[in-house]
């Protein structure tokens, strides 16, 4: 029978028994970044202005598919901007999953909206489409207008989230959406590089939103992109997020509320160097996640796979337990051996400034949140080459 002593020797063996402490997810630099930071601080340019920020979109743009890509601060600028862009206004209803990390809600509130968290897919850990489903049965179209009836609400948007990088069942959300003309936006912050039906996750929707934040895939220490296919709203992000600032030679003029949300040139100079090794590390990432499915298969332990019809990035790996008290002692056990596990965030409507937001059962919600742990998921460099 597999003990979590036995859980913790093989993340020791795949990470390195000799280290003291073993993060749960930490950044590679193993390439052009010193170079390409030179060059930025050498240019002086380290701002929001400069060659990195447009190569930096260029890539992603290029690598997603998609035809456009804005480049901001962060992932959660990216998802309050897109949520701008998308419509959405002050006293709507968004609805997303209460099993998410905190900024998909806070983007949300940013706007004046109110979230409203429906359940996730257990095979999936997104957005279920079927909680989708009953959540629009109480919607009807006034005047062209999608109206929650219970609460009075127009529909402002749907935010699904791609949890740990498994993509969610996207199209069919998309679909249920389109019946209503409600605008879907992919929180696709930890996905980067995951593809369902073979396109990549966070192209399909009206915008997609990535992160760069230190603890992702890849990262340029903070950054994010809003990634789309309709030009005018690609413009709009690009205006917004230099302060919709009116180009001219020396005045300055401002046509309306913009926000101080362009990337800098120095985290684009960063980014650009990881995402010329974005496809290694994702292949090495699935190399270690093999070797855990492998690992738990047999033993009460259940490994999160990905879903069918996906490549995912398996950003953060994890599995479940029986139920939260051996949650509990293994976080305490893996923790206290140098070895860093987490939980899955709190249920978001369990927040106290977020719990006026409506939301359904949240069955499932409420499982993954006392069974799952996240284990060491970072790029393999310490290890042995034995899986």
């Amino acid at each position: 029978m597999m003990t979590h002593k036995d859980i913790i020797g093989k993340i020791k063996a795949l990470y390195g028994a000799e280290r003291d402490f073993i993060p749960l997810h930490e950044p590679q630099f193993t390439g052009n970044e010193k170079t390409y930071l030179n060059e930025c601080i050498d240019s002086t340019f380290v701002s929001s202005v400069g060659p990195f920020v447009d190569e930096f979109e260029k890539r992603i743009a290029d690598y997603t598919g998609a035809k456009y890509a804005v480049a901001v601060v962060n992932g959660t600028a990216a998802l309050h901007l897109s949520l701008i862009l998308a419509g959405v206004e002050a006293g709507d209803l968004v609805v997303s999953q209460s099993l998410s990390f905190v900024a998909t809600a806070n983007a949300i509130t940013y706007t004046g909206a109110v979230p409203h968290f429906i359940d996730v897919d257990r095979e999936t850990l997104g957005m279920s489409p079927s909680a989708l489903e009953r959540f629009f049965a109480d919607v009807e179209l006034k005047n062209g207008k999608p109206i929650h009836t219970p609460s009075g609400r127009r529909v402002g948007a749907v935010v699904p989230m791609h949890t740990f990088g498994f993509p969610a069942k996207i199209d069919l959300l998309i679909q249920i959406c389109a019946s209503f003309n409600v605008p879907l936006i992919e929180d696709a912050a930890e996905s980067l590089g995951s593809i369902y039906k073979g396109k990549h996750s966070g192209t399909f929707g009206l915008l997609g939103t990535y992160s760069f934040n230190g603890n992702k895939t890849i990262t340029c220490g903070g950054g994010g992109i809003i990634v789309t296919n309709d030009e005018k709203l690609a413009k709009k992000a690009k205006h917004l997020s230099t302060q919709a600032k009116v180009p001219h030679a020396w005045e300055f003029s401002h046509d309306e509320l913009g926000y101080n949300y362009r990337c800098p040139n120095i985290n684009a100079a960063l980014a650009c160097a990881q995402l010329e090794n974005l496809e290694t590390f994702i292949s090495n990432k699935r190399a270690t996640a093999q070797a855990y499915k492998e690992f738990f298969s047999g033993s009460s332990y259940q490994f999160i796979d990905e879903p069918d019809n996906c490549r995912s990035n398996f950003w953060l790996n994890a599995i479940l337990l029986e139920n939260r008290e051996e949650r509990d002692n293994f976080l305490k056990e893996s923790n206290a051996s140098g070895v860093m596990t987490r939980p899955v965030w709190t249920l978001l409507h369990k927040m106290n400034y977020l719990k006026h937001a409506s939301h359904d059962e949240l069955k499932i919600s409420q499982e993954i949140e006392d069974r799952l742990v996240n284990i060491p998921s970072s790029v393999r460099t310490f290890a042995s080459d034995k899986m």
